[in-house]
């Protein structure tokens, strides 16, 4: 074999070889339906537009009027503030309709700290970092919702508590200050953080429902990175 034909062939290999990996660079691109390469950047993507697609439809159903008293995840309880209808002393708190008045009440309430909360969630959900997106994705169900809520600790409630005292203190809600009327000790603001805690869990299970619907039903997102990366899973 003469030089010239040796270095013709390890040029041609060098051509294959430079030929191949394009080739699987190419198709690591298009993995995701042409919208992002393979990899921790599209997967951190990936979730990021989940839980910004949840959290936007959760915060929409529970700022209409009636949001929180009409889901069937969100309805805010009574806050333990009350007590138990067979065991507070006020035979006005032990009814059973009066207590279901108060109940309404408070869920209405809850939408004025939801309106509160939503941007805060929004704000912290730009800045939140992953440190395994793909075990996020793989994980299913509301994986992703509760590492968001681990990492924002109590940060919705305190946000909410000055605006829920303040709707409280505006409204002067009859059936709400007579509720608190018949508490020793009890007043408008210990009634706001009662009720901070409990909207607190009925944001983070609409979240959480909302992420479960996104991940069963992923072409309703018509987002294409979103569909490819939970088709995976």
């Amino acid at each position: 074999m003469s030089m010239w034909a040796s270095r013709q062939g390890a040029g041609s290999a060098a051509i294959n070889r430079r030929t191949l990996l394009a080739g699987i660079a190419a198709t690591g691109a298009l993995a995701l339906g042409g919208c992002a390469t393979i990899g921790q950047t599209s997967y951190t993507e990936a979730v990021r537009r989940l839980l910004t697609l949840a959290t936007q439809r959760a915060f929409a159903q529970l700022t209409r009027p009636d949001g929180f008293w009409d889901s069937t995840v969100a309805r805010v309880e009574l806050p333990v503030l009350f007590g138990k209808p067979g065991k507070v002393a006020s035979v006005v708190l032990k009814s059973p309709a009066f207590r279901e008045k108060l109940q309404h009440s408070l869920n209405r309430f809850a939408e004025d700290g939801a309106r509160r909360a939503a941007p805060v969630a929004a704000d912290a959900l730009r800045s939140l970092t992953f440190t395994d997106a793909l075990a996020l994705l793989r994980g299913g169900g509301t994986g992703a919702t509760t590492y968001f809520r681990q990492a924002m600790g109590p940060g919705l409630v305190n946000a909410m508590i000055p605006a829920l005292g303040d709707a409280m203190q505006v409204a002067n809600d009859p059936v709400l200050n007579q509720a608190i009327s018949l508490l020793a000790g009890v007043n408008m603001a210990d009634a706001a953080h009662a009720l901070a805690l409990n909207v607190d869990n009925a944001i983070w299970y609409q979240i959480g429902e909302a992420e479960a619907d996104i991940r069963r039903d992923p072409q309703s997102t018509n987002d294409p990175l979103l569909i490819a990366a939970l088709k995976v899973f």
